[in-house]
């Protein structure tokens, strides 16, 4: 085929196909300009999962009379003046394609009137065909309808999900505008039907109530910190959930660069990576995290729907976000308790997901004000007396706020881990030696490693030299492992390295958690009151005492106030 210039209306079509993927791209577009436009209420009405028909409402500055039919041509944006503009963009939209690549796939009504013009004014837009402006009365603000999408593009309409799917998208990216923007209210209803209402009153605790329901809310700690001065200054804010609120995937993980909702796999690293030894392996928090920065630091057109962005100095970035989320858990994680606790899998109001059900007798119902989480909780423990033992397994103590049932395992994990960082910290990691060295056959990967980090291992307290081609002799090992059976202990921990190399973690930590693991008394182990007390004094000083290396919960508390409830005395 001869090489032509495309017409104007295949190319509106393609460029609508950038921006326009579904209709929540619609509703993202259109939420956006009447941010922008500093409106205080934003209503959002679909029908047919927004395919049939898109309407979005609001209060903002409006649209001038002379402006309003240029508003729907390309190119078309009151946000910028110059390519130099764009290096410091300040606003969610920028790109003046909106209006027209929605028009370019759907039948576009635009009614507009600002504040100090007595009506509206109208136009109706199909493509490249604008109607010329005519008065009508509205109210201060804008309203943009949209009908029938995708009615000249039959592939696009193949592709989408069903209208309860489509709605459900549209949900999901509603209330991430709703959190990132609490100082706006928002209304969506689909099909005459409310699912999202927020007040606006600046307040994110009172968002995040209305988007994930009072008990989830009730879990999550706030998050407040920044990261250097000036120009260079990062402000990380918002909220994460308790370690006991996880998820099995990452969409509960929300994140917004100066208001604008992004996706970015290096912050949902950071994040998780802050969630270290709290949340157990393939478990993933909640949290809306915000970051402000510069906009001087951020490139923000580096994708079509502006969904991701480019930072100057991303570990800076990185790094900021880390500590803002270590230090909030560090400052604010508290013990699960029986009462008061939503399940891990409990259902959260987003999209697609169902109201949470009715808590049954026994779970704790939070008070129906909503009231954010005050002060710091203390990082360590309160003062406990130990009780008795448990099924072998568990010790029970007697707190100021009720009674602690402790996971004896998943406890001396946690202090053994502790005391060996310590002692690696100190370069006082104790060596036992053995008196008959230990012959061990290793993989090639793993005689690699040995070979490699031979000079780290000892400082770890590992003895060990090369035993033939296949094979090393352990001639001592750290002190805990001392008594142990190290036959069946040095095969998982050496696998423990090789898979830590080929995934590309930290093999120290991998072996840290390891060796804690291997020596920590199990479960089913008949402790002493001596014993039991000891294990608990030295629970008290860790710095984490609320869960084991591998994040599981050491202990879980029933409350006083469900102990008189389920006695009747209350």
């Amino acid at each position: 085929m001869p090489i032509e210039i495309l017409p104007p209306e295949v190319v509106a079509k393609i460029a609508a196909g950038e921006v326009v993927e579904r209709p929540a791209s619609v509703v993202k577009e259109l939420v956006e300009n009447a941010i922008d436009a500093q409106a205080r209420h934003i209503r959002v009405e679909i029908r047919g999962g927004g395919r049939q028909e898109i309407r979005v409402v609001d209060d903002g500055c409006g649209i001038p009379a002379d402006e309003i039919e240029r508003a729907c041509r390309r190119h078309a944006t009151s946000k910028i003046r110059s390519a130099e503009d764009l290096t410091r963009v300040r606003t969610l939209g920028f790109r003046g394609e909106a209006l027209a690549s929605i028009a370019a796939v759907s039948h576009l009504t635009l009614v507009s009137r600002p504040a100090g013009q007595a009506v509206g004014m109208e136009v109706r837009a199909d493509g490249e065909e604008i109607s010329r402006p005519t008065p009508r009365a509205c109210t201060v603000g804008t309203v943009v309808v949209v009908r029938d999408l995708f009615f000249n593009t039959p592939a696009r309409l193949k592709f989408l999900k069903t209208p309860q799917t489509e709605a459900a998208y549209i949900h999901a990216l509603v209330a991430d505008y709703a959190l990132a923007h609490p100082e706006i209210a928002f209304q969506l209803l689909s099909d005459g039907r409310t699912l999202l209402r927020t007040n606006g009153t600046g307040r994110l605790f009172d968002a995040l109530v209305e988007v994930y329901g009072l008990e989830s809310a009730r879990q999550m700690i706030p998050v407040e910190d920044e990261l250097g001065e000036g120009v260079g200054a990062v402000r990380v804010s918002g909220y994460v959930g308790q370690p006991s609120l996880s998820r099995a995937s990452r969409r509960a993980i929300t994140f917004f660069v100066n208001g604008r909702r992004i996706r970015d796999t290096r912050l949902t690293f950071a994040l998780e990576e802050a969630y270290h030894t709290l949340l157990m392996a393939g478990r993933h928090p909640l949290a809306v995290i915000g970051v402000e920065i510069d906009p001087g630091q951020v490139d923000v057109n580096v994708h079509p729907t502006k969904s991701e962005v480019k930072f100057a100095e991303p570990d800076r970035v990185f790094a900021a976000v880390q500590r803002a989320v270590r230090k909030a858990l560090q400052e604010h994680t508290a013990i699960p308790r029986v009462a008061g606790v939503a399940s891990a899998e409990a259902p959260v109001r987003r999209a697609g997901r169902t109201p949470a059900p009715i808590p049954a007798r026994g779970v704790e119902l939070f008070p129906e004000e909503a009231v954010p989480p005050t002060g710091t909780a203390e990082a360590g423990l309160p003062p406990l007396r130990v009780l008795g033992q448990l099924a072998a397994s568990y010790i029970l103590a007697e707190g100021p706020d009720g009674l602690y049932v402790i996971d004896q395992h998943a406890a001396h994990e946690r202090v053994l881990y502790e005391q060996l960082l310590q002692e690696h910290a100190q370069r006082a990691v104790r060596t036992q030696a053995l008196l008959n060295p230990l012959i061990v056959e290793v993989t090639p990967l793993q005689a690699a490693f040995l070979e490699e980090q031979a000079e780290e291992l000892e400082r770890w307290g590992f003895l060990l030299e090369p035993f033939g081609e296949r094979a090393y002799r352990v001639r001592g090992v750290p002190a805990l492992l001392a008594g142990k059976d190290l036959q069946n202990t040095l095969g998982p921990l050496l696998e423990t390295w090789s898979n830590g190399v080929r995934r590309g973690v930290p093999w120290e930590e991998e072996l840290l958690i390891a060796i804690a693991c291997h020596c920590a008394v199990r479960a089913g182990q008949l402790l002493s009151m001596d014993e039991m007390r000891e294990l608990v004094r030295l629970l008290e000083k860790a710095r984490a005492p609320r869960t084991c290396p591998h994040g599981r919960p050491t202990m879980i508390l029933l409350s006083q106030q469900q102990l008189l409830r389920e006695f009747g005395r209350r």
